[in-house]
């Protein structure tokens, strides 16, 4: 019991980084997660399909316009 209250402190998380480290590698928890690496340019694992695409550029063109029609309404305000 004494060692979850030891852990639960983060001062004593910082006193003795060694003694965290060597719990970590015993936890059977951490060793049964898996491993993935995201890399932020990946592809998407989902390709987009034609539709997708032409609603997205829809949507795109929309924004773009009302964006147009906000600057032009406040110039000539």
């Amino acid at each position: 019991m004494s060692t979850i209250t030891e852990f639960s402190n983060p001062f004593s998380l910082m006193m003795e980084p060694e003694r965290v480290l060597q719990t970590m590698e015993r936890s059977q928890q951490l060793r049964g997660l898996r491993r993935h690496k995201l890399r932020p340019l990946d592809k998407p694992l989902i390709p987009y399909t034609s539709e997708a695409l032409a609603s997205r550029a829809a949507f795109d063109a929309a924004i773009d316009a009302q964006e147009l029609d906000d600057a032009a309404g406040y110039l000539l305000n």
